[in-house]
C-alpha cells in the first residue's frame, strides 16, 4: 500500500499539530511497512503537486483540524480544484481538534463523509479525535505523548480497512464529558491553563494579560 497524506491545516507546518499528527500516524504506517508521502496545503506553491499525486494514486488521505465546528477555509478551496475519479480511489479523513467531547466533531464528519460522493471516489471512514489543543507548543517528549496513539491508528489503517473498523471509531474517546468532568476542566482553565497560555503569549512578544479589555482601554482614551 501506498497512501498520499494531504495536511488540510491552513497553518505553515512548524506551527501545526495536525503536522505533528501526521508525524506519528505515519511512524505506524511505516512498522507495517506502508510506504507514504505528505504534502500542504499550506504550501500553495505546490498545490499543482499535490493535485497530480492525488490524480495519480488510489489511497488519499486527509488530515485536518476543525475550528469550532468549521472545516477550514483553504481546504474547501483547494478540494475545488480536484477533478473526478473514480471507485478505485479511496478517500479517508483523520479529524482532529482542541475540543474534547467527540460530540464537537460530528458536524464536520458528517460533512466529510459526503464529501467523497461528490468526487466519485470510496470513503475510507475518518478518525476523529479531539484533546488536540496546542499540541505544536508542547516540548518534543509531551508532543510524542500527546500523539503516540495516533501511531496505533497508523498501524491499523495499514491493515486495509481504512477507519471503518470498530478500533477507529472507539478512538474518538467519550461524546460527552460527565459533568464533574466539565467542573473540573472549567476550574484548570482558568487557572493552570491560563497561566500555560499567558506565558506561551509573552514568547510571542504578548506584553498585556491575555483577558485585556484593549477596546475599553482604547475608548477611556478618547
Amino acid at each position: 500500500m501506498h497512501v498520499v497524506i494531504i495536511n488540510g491545516s491552513p497553518r505553515v507546518q512548524k506551527y501545526s499539530n495536525t503536522e505533528k499528527i501526521i508525524s506519528a500516524f505515519t511512524k505506524g504506517l511505516s512498522e507495517k511497512g506502508v510506504t507514504f508521502e505528505t504534502y500542504a496545503i499550506s504550501e500553495r506553491k505546490t498545490w499543482d503537486d499535490i493535485r497530480d499525486a492525488y490524480i495519480k494514486n488510489e489511497e488519499i488521505l486527509i488530515a485536518l483540524p476543525l475550528y469550532v465546528e468549521c472545516v477550514p477555509g483553504l481546504l474547501l478551496e483547494f478540494l475545488e480544484t480536484l477533478p473526478r475519479k473514480d471507485a478505485h480511489t479511496r478517500l479517508s479523513f483523520l479529524l482532529q481538534s482542541g475540543f474534547s467531547e467527540g460530540c464537537q466533531l460530528r458536524c464536520g464528519e458528517a460533512f466529510l463523509e459526503k464529501l467523497p460522493e461528490y468526487l466519485d471516489v470510496r470513503y475510507g471512514g475518518c478518525l476523529v479525535k479531539g484533546d488536540n489543543f496546542g499540541i505544536r507548543v508542547l516540548d518534543e517528549e509531551k508532543q510524542a505523548q500527546a500523539t503516540k496513539p495516533y501511531q496505533a491508528m497508523g498501524e491499523l489503517f495499514a491493515e486495509g480497512d481504512g477507519f471503518l473498523r470498530e478500533e477507529a471509531k472507539k478512538f474518538t474517546g467519550p461524546e460527552y464529558l460527565s459533568l464533574p468532568m466539565r467542573l473540573m476542566m472549567g476550574l484548570v482553565f482558568k487557572t493552570l491553563a491560563k497561566k500555560m497560555f499567558q506565558k506561551v503569549a509573552a514568547s510571542w512578544g504578548c506584553s498585556v494579560p491575555l483577558d485585556e479589555k484593549v477596546w475599553e482601554t482604547s475608548r477611556k482614551g478618547l
